[in-house]
């Protein structure tokens, strides 16, 4: 086995009855591989489906698994920091539940973040034309906008696979309630100095099930917390130092080991 920290894994969860049991079967197939000391949390926002009841009949069975149930739909933002509040060990992983990418993809994070001495691993899609255009379009824009408003290198901000040491999350207070808390939680990461890298990964959409994060809802909820939230988070940038790797192993940031604010209590 290979000897790599404990780790929380956690997923939101919305009327996902389809892919809960999917989730964390694959995820039993693979964290007891790299550490024997893990935990599995589901966060259910509220469904209005059965995935409650999946979650409560697999905890029966799943000693690991841990079934967090929100009786008021929070959206994302909510279940993310439900989730990210109730992971206990050294690395938190945060994945959609409908696994759009590879499980054995975590061994390949959890390698990259001990030997680059990452705070942070941050995936992006390699391929993303099976979401269709308007899909493409809309996440193209996005990120284009928050690279610019934020002067980070950053490829897929949205994307639902985000490894990270327990001291990041330690050092920062989130308040997004819809989707932009991803893009909250990278940038009070790079702005505190924490060392955050993207590696590429091959995706793949959602089969069953319908998405909502490209509505018009979420965007425009989207959009009034990046408004509100501005301020706060455009701080002076850190010193950037270019740095060569693999084209699929790309770091947003590196700063020196003096600016770094581990442990800080910056919000």
């Amino acid at each position: 086995m290979a000897s790599y920290p404990s780790v929380s894994l956690f997923f939101p969860a919305w009327n996902e009855e389809d892919y809960v049991e999917r989730a964390v079967s694959r995820a039993l197939e693979v964290l007891p591989g790299l550490t024997d000391d893990f935990e599995i949390i589901v966060v259910d926002d509220a469904s209005t489906d059965r995935t409650w009841e999946v979650c409560e009949e697999l905890a029966r069975k799943v000693p690991q698994l841990r079934v967090i149930h929100h009786p008021v739909n929070l959206k994302l933002g909510g279940a993310m920091r439900t989730g990210l509040a109730a992971s206990t060990k050294d690395i938190v992983v945060y994945s959609d539940v409908d696994l759009p990418w590879d499980m054995r993809e975590l061994e390949r994070a959890l390698h990259l973040m001990a030997y680059l001495e990452a705070d942070m691993i941050c995936a992006f899609r390699f391929d993303r034309t099976s979401e269709g255009a308007r899909r493409i379009v809309y996440s193209y824009v996005y990120n284009l906008l928050i690279r610019s408003l934020f002067d980070i290198q950053i490829k897929d901000v949205n994307f639902s696979f985000k490894v990270m040491q327990r001291r990041v999350l330690e050092s920062m207070e989130l308040h997004s309630q819809g989707s932009f808390i991803d893009a909250e939680l990278v940038v009070k990461a790079i702005r505190q100095g924490f060392r955050v890298f993207q590696m590429g990964v091959d995706y793949f959409p959602r089969t069953r099930g319908v998405s909502t994060l490209a509505s018009p809802s979420v965007i425009a909820t989207m959009v009034r917390e990046l408004v509100a939230l501005y301020p706060k988070l455009r701080s002076p940038e850190p010193p950037v130092h270019p740095v060569r790797l693999p084209p699929s192993v790309q770091q947003l940031h590196t700063v020196s080991p003096g600016h770094a604010a581990r442990g800080s209590a910056h919000g």
